[in-house]
């Protein structure tokens, strides 16, 4: 790994960051639609927008296997409709800060997964010096997360059953988000010689009948409980519409673009730290949606999750037979 790969691959990974943090942003600009309707809602949009893209890049799109159409519907199916899925129902029941900052673990769950898991291909960071980066980004979480329980705990109206589901949601998408760079990360480093757009595109191609079949199932479903939601479009159809569209192009494929062009030029369990970008991106998004600027023991976690970050790209990982050979 060169110092331009290193440079390069972090600031991908903060651009795929800025734009993921959208994500956080509908679920609360939408509160009124089920989480089902969004999540299919928006990757639909994602679909639609990858056909012309697709088009473009047909001749790349051709030189993809049956093998790598069903990795792409795997991990469209799980790093996508699933996650989001979790996510919106999660944001719905709790709030923004507490499911952004469960999310926020991910950096944490990657690295170690990774760092486990992919040592014979990347090189193994070792544990004391992955450690500090580790824990200055948990303290940072475990700072924003405090300020916002107490919060709730301020609340007389607060129904807690309500957020503890919204929390479990949020762990079901970490779970998701933990497989899906991992196993995305393993397609694009087995494909060098293949361009990550054309991937990210794949995947939105992908994405579009599964999208499409879950919108028609959630329809039907609605239709036969007598649910008063409006379906297909809900009650602010041109608003939805257009904030689909938005985050289906910025969040889905420009997202994934740059997260492709990242995970192919950093280890991955560096790749998994930067993650924390997505975090920042949502605390800032929702900061500014709530009209004030964070309270001092998020800023100081904020300020922590920064710090794990930049402890953690001064750390290189090591040969597996080097490192036993140190040892």
């Amino acid at each position: 790994m060169t110092q331009a790969s290193l440079i390069s691959g972090s600031l991908f990974a903060l651009a795929a960051g800025l734009m993921w943090g959208l994500v956080f942003v509908g679920p609360l600009l939408l509160p009124e639609y089920p989480a089902a309707v969004q999540s299919f809602g928006r990757y639909l949009a994602f679909g639609l927008i990858a056909l012309p893209l697709a088009w473009l890049d047909r001749h790349a799109l051709r030189q993809l296997t049956r093998a790598d159409w069903i990795e792409a519907l795997k991990l469209a199916l799980v790093g996508n409709i699933v996650y989001y899925l979790f996510l919106a129902s999660s944001i719905q029941r709790a709030g923004g800060p507490l499911p952004t900052m469960i999310i926020g673990t991910l950096p944490v769950v990657i690295a170690i997964t990774s760092n486990l898991r992919d040592a014979q291909r990347d090189g193994r960071l070792p544990w004391g010096r992955l450690a500090p980066s580790l824990l200055l980004i948990a303290a940072g979480i475990a700072c924003v997360n405090h300020s916002e329980i107490a919060a709730l705990r301020a609340d007389p109206q607060a129904d807690l059953a309500r957020y503890v589901l919204g929390a479990l949601l949020a762990v079901g998408a970490v779970a998701c988000w933990t497989w899906y760079p991992i196993r995305n990360a393993d397609w694009l480093r087995a494909h060098g010689d293949r361009n990550p757009r054309s991937w990210a595109t794949a995947q939105g191609v992908a994405t579009l009948p599964l999208a499409l079949i879950g919108y028609a199932l959630w329809w039907g479903l609605t239709a036969w409980r007598g649910d008063a939601f409006d379906m297909p479009l809900g009650p602010r159809p041109w608003f939805f519409v257009g904030l689909m569209l938005a985050i289906g192009l910025f969040a889905s494929w420009l997202g994934t673009l740059c997260w492709n062009e990242a995970s192919q030029r950093l280890p991955t369990t560096l790749a998994g730290q930067l993650i924390v970008f997505e975090t920042l991106s949502a605390l800032a998004y929702a900061f500014m949606l709530r009209g004030h600027a964070p309270a001092a023991l998020s800023l100081l976690g904020i300020v922590l999750l920064v710090a794990g970050v930049a402890w953690a790209l001064r750390a290189k990982p090591e040969p597996l037979a080097a490192e036993g050979h140190a040892a």
